[in-house]
């Protein structure tokens, strides 16, 4: 069946290749980031991850680092996310805001905050150290590259006449990280290898074996600052087993002080890692989970004990290309300003490529950022595993910066954007699992907290599925539309995937659920308008109309947007499972008309709150107001052009500045807008290197390894960069497809994409020349799908039918058809 399956796959791809003729050659330059050096901060590193296991590959020469982490580990334990005497302070708060005193509710509000979120920990470290012979390599020779196309870290360099060199990959199918080390010259490869961790762990080796066993546990409590870690009682447990093999006829591996193995005069080794933790759940105490970590990892161990290094990469090669290789992207500057931006010398690393992009304006270094998004996402979020969280998977700290904990008032959200688009839609399932988590905390919270039904999640959560207010300030802690945010992208996955299934299974319990909160959580207000009271706009403040700066109102824009996104969607949703005469449908249509409407401000700019306040900071780095332009759709070119002019002005009044998470939301709704030279415009803006040693001067921009900075490290902003460059090539309605609305055709005059998805089930490939559309390639997962192509003002009604390729030229006229497989519906949905 697996044998199958592949052949169909490989048949499809080269159908797909010779029925849609690029207009481009492929490119010359790799998808890889380059390194000079080792790395000298973590932000140098290269990235590597399974979805669960995940390393940073430092290439040192005489010691190297990899440093570990396995995404259940995290203090805490299962905890209560609710507060009995909210409802008291709700009433209090409600009656201030309407009373019109908000910077009283505002100070009232923080009686509704609850506990901080619990903290995501990191494993520990493999340290590799090499005879001093390597401290004499001739630097010339050394270099250090992430190969996107295989997500392969190698480091290589030569002492005298012999080549070193190390390969590492973190494999999803077997569960492992492997490393090979190996020289030119027969014999010459001697090196010890340990592990540590900067968590409670012991460590030891097996005696005689060829195994390390690190073991350990994580803090049960969240640490505060200079807490003990003897003082804090035990969380999850873990363990990790690192084997250690050496080729057969050479090399002699020796016990250094139970500690260490040490290998002599090999010609290669290969190690390998694996890592399980006590998780069990987010309901489940770690103590209590009936599992063995150390058990679980030498059972893992031994699955893969009689498995060749060829065997492993070739599992994982074949398990990861079928994600990676499904969207290809070039870009050039073409003929149209005399420049192929893919000709002359090329700077020989990554950051020195991040560097000269202000002035070269290299289009190939936006091709390996926006793959280099999906790399991250297949690497850190996978199905089975928990959610991508604030780092992704990487953390080298036992206090992250934000806890490195998912927020929910963007940055979760914003790590799921290109899932769909970008043709990674399995990539989403832990998102899903995630939100399920929620909804069970959430409805307690939801019933103790506003005594309203259904469930409620608010801005920061955690591995437990914490579903309650932060602790703090109400101006980031009283937020409770995460979880309906997170509800428009089930009904995203339904519009892109045509699932009804999934509609019917996962989708529509935990909208409805979501909703019936909403419905409650809505309550009279002026004009017969229903509003949310309280109400903030994430993390901004106004000036209220007494002077005082305060956070908490009523109907912020943000809240109405989503609001009136999920309505749209379960009432759409109900409609194709057969379920609109339900009584719920019936209380939100009415609920939709009574919702506060859009308003322009004074200065023409989209208003942030029900009232035109003054903004405290004008140029504040959340753009909440803008969610019905982007990721929404209650704000469109098209159908609200005042509305979009207002958008318009907002984005050029809150101005260019801000982390990085901002920049390429605003490239999203720059393209959302049609606008391709502002979109292009924050691309660059991205495109600053950071110097980890003062990255508090820099406002957002790439380290050296492309993650990017908001900053600190913030791994948000990868992910949408790749969703922002895909809105600016396709936009799509379940029955509209736009092509090209916001192509920079001065800086990327020619181009094609290849694999992209749009609404409606369809897969897109597009081909220009000279700023101008020149191909298009379309497919159907649907039966029959009725879609109407748009390009520059003209459009076509198109009637596709699944297993057929179409394609269409400049003038949106069909030029040919071809079938992908004759016998197989809705072929290929990959």
């Amino acid at each position: 069946m697996l044998l199958r399956t592949m052949k169909t796959h490989l048949l499809a791809v080269l159908l797909v290749h010779l029925c849609f003729a690029f207009a481009m050659a492929e490119s010359s330059d790799p998808l890889k980031l380059t390194f000079n050096g080792s790395a000298k901060h973590w932000t140098d590193a290269i990235p590597l991850g399974n979805g669960r296991l995940g390393a940073m590959v430092w290439g040192g020469v005489d010691t190297e680092i990899l440093q570990l982490n396995e995404d259940t580990l995290w203090t805490g334990t299962p905890a209560d996310y609710t507060n009995p005497d909210a409802p008291v302070a709700l009433k209090e708060v409600r009656k201030l805001v309407d009373d019109g005193k908000y910077a009283e509710a505002t100070e009232a509000a923080v009686k509704l905050s609850g506990n901080l979120s619990d903290v995501y920990q990191l494993l520990g470290d493999i340290k590799l150290e090499f005879d001093a012979s390597h401290q004499s390599y001739t630097p010339e020779t050394y270099h250090r590259e992430l190969d996107l196309n295989t997500a392969t870290a190698r480091v290589k360099y030569s002492v005298d006449d012999i080549e070193f060199t190390r390969e590492h990959f973190a494999s999803n199918p077997d569960q492992v990280i492997v490393t090979k080390i190996s020289a030119t010259k027969p014999g010459s490869l001697s090196f010890s290898v340990s592990m540590d961790s900067k968590l409670h762990h012991t460590s030891h080796v097996v005696d005689g074996q060829s195994l390390i066993i690190l073991q350990g546990s994580c803090p049960g409590l969240r640490i505060p600052p200079k807490m003990d870690l003897d003082d804090n009682p035990k969380g999850i447990q873990y363990s990790a087993v690192l084997s250690l093999q050496v080729n057969n006829g050479s090399g002699v591996v020796h016990d250094l002080d139970e500690k260490k193995l040490k290998v002599n005069g090999s010609d290669w080794a290969v190690l390998r890692l694996v890592a399980s933790s006590s998780f069990k759940g987010p309901f489940t105490e770690p103590s209590l989970s009936g599992k063995d970590p150390s058990s679980e990892s030498l059972a893992a161990m031994m699955k893969i004990k009689n498995m060749s290094y060829l065997d492993l990469y070739g599992r994982h090669l074949n398990d990861y290309q079928s994600l990676f290789h499904r969207v290809s992207l070039q870009l050039s500057k073409g003929s149209k300003n005399g420049s192929s931006g893919r000709k002359g010398v090329r700077v020989a690393s990554t950051a020195e490529r991040v560097k000269s992009f202000g002035s070269d304006e290299d289009p190939a270094l936006v091709e390996l950022l926006f793959q280099y998004s999906r790399y991250l996402l297949i690497s850190c979020s996978r199905p089975g595993t928990q959610v991508a969280n604030l780092q992704g998977i990487w953390n080298k700290n036992i206090a992250p910066a934000w806890d490195g904990a998912p927020h929910l008032n963007i940055n979760l959200q914003m790590n799921y954007w290109p899932s769909l688009p970008c043709n990674l839609k399995e990539c989403q399932e832990p998102l899903f699992d995630f939100t399920s988590f929620l909804s069970v905390n959430g409805r307690k919270t939801a019933k103790v907290n506003y005594e309203a039904n259904g469930w409620v999640a608010h801005q920061v959560s955690d591995i437990w599925a914490k579903s309650s207010p932060d602790q703090g300030q109400a101006v980031w802690a009283l937020w409770p539309m995460g979880g309906a945010w997170l509800c428009t992208h089930l009904w995203e996955h339904y519009t892109y995937t045509m699932d009804k299934n999934f509609l019917r299974n996962k989708a529509y319990p935990l909208m409805e659920g979501c909703t019936s909160f909403l419905l409650d959580w809505l309550i009279d207000g002026k004009n017969g308008y229903l509003e949310t009271n309280p109400s903030t706009s994430p993390e901004h403040m106004f000036i209220a109309p007494d002077g005082k700066p305060a956070s908490v109102s009523y109907s912020t824009t943000m809240d109405i947007a989503i609001i009136k996104e999920v309505f749209s969607a379960i009432i759409a949703a109900a409609e194709i499972l057969g379920r609109s005469k339900d009584a719920i449908i019936d209380k939100v249509r009415k609920a939709e008309a009574r919702l506060l409407p859009y308003k322009i401000a004074r200065d023409g700019s989209l208003m942030e709150w029900a009232i035109d306040f003054e903004d405290q900071e004008v140029h504040h780095r959340h753009v909440s107001h803008l969610f019905g332009l982007y990721p929404g759709h209650t704000i469109s070119v098209e159908r609200t052009p005042n509305i979009s002019e207002a958008a318009n002005n907002t984005l050029h009044k809150r101005g260019e500045e801000g982390p990085g998470w901002s920049t390429v939301w605003k490239i999203a709704l720059w393209a959302r807008l049609w606008n391709g030279e502002h979109a292009y415009r924050m691309v660059k803006h991205l495109f600053e290197l950071v110097d980890p040693e003062h990255e508090s001067d820099y406002e957002g921009g790439l380290y050296s390894n492309l993650f990017t900075a908001h900053p600190p490290f913030q791994i948000d902003a990868n992910f949408g960069f790749s969703a922002a460059i895909a809105e600016m090539l396709v936009q799509s309605t379940v029955k509209d497809l736009y092509l090209l609305p916001a192509l920079p055709g001065d800086v990327w005059s020619d181009g094609c994409v290849k694999g992209l998805k749009a609404r409606g089930g369809l897969t897109v490939n597009i081909c220009w020349k000279g700023g101008d559309l020149d191909e298009v390639g379309v497919w159907s997962s649907e039966q029959i799908s009725v879609t109407t192509l748009h390009y520059r003002g003209s459009k076509v009604a198109a009637n596709l039918t699944s297993g057929k390729l179409y394609t269409f030229n400049k003038l949106l006229k069909c030029v040919g058809t071809c079938s992908l497989l004759p016998n197989s519906n809705g072929f290929p949905n990959p």
